[in-house]
């Protein structure tokens, strides 16, 4: 099996430090402001094709992989960024995170976020609403799954869910996995 992505070296703890700072940033802005600012989702894509480009035997490789991560990262998400689902931010987010994981551990990161959006929209609901209330809405969605829509909910309302908190664990979660 080969070691996860930030194992082994001096470059690799300091990778990890700058991607765990910038993730962090980007959910405590989430969580505040209902945004991630694209100056840490910039940063965070062009270091995480620094990184790889460091870590890399050959330079041309590493652009893959990045941009690779990247390009999938953009277009797991966009699709719920299209049906107003998740906010641009969050979007271009792990897309920027995916320019560290490459291919293969951005697409581990996206299950494991969407995993844990799954939680964290259920323990918001129970938040926002009350036990009862998410116990009907989720047994409605269950009964009629045609009932997820969003109809008009501004993005920006303190009710909305900071999925970027959801997505920035994937990313951690992804890149400390192991890849055989």
């Amino acid at each position: 099996m080969k070691a996860s992505l930030f194992a082994g070296s001096s470059i690799a703890a300091l990778g990890f430090a700058i991607f765990a700072a910038l993730l962090v940033c980007a959910c405590v802005s989430d969580v505040q402001r209902r945004r991630i600012p694209n100056s840490v989702v910039a940063l965070l894509a062009v270091t995480g094709v620094a990184y790889t480009a460091a870590s890399s035997v050959t330079v041309g490789h590493a652009l893959l992989i990045s941009l690779g991560g990247l390009l999938l990262g953009l277009s797991l998400w966009a699709p719920l960024y299209i049906v107003r689902w998740l906010g641009a931010g969050d979007v271009k987010l792990f897309a920027a995170a995916g320019a560290w994981l490459g291919p293969a551990r951005t697409l581990e990161g996206a299950f494991i976020g969407a995993f844990a959006g799954g939680v964290l929209a259920i323990v918001w609901m129970v938040v926002a609403y009350g036990l009862t209330a998410t116990a009907a809405t989720t047994t409605l969605v269950i009964a009629n799954p045609r009932k997820i829509v969003n109809h008009g909910v501004d993005a920006k309302s303190r009710r909305a869910i900071p999925y970027g908190v959801a997505l920035a664990i994937g990313a951690m979660a992804a890149a400390w996995l192991p890849l055989p």
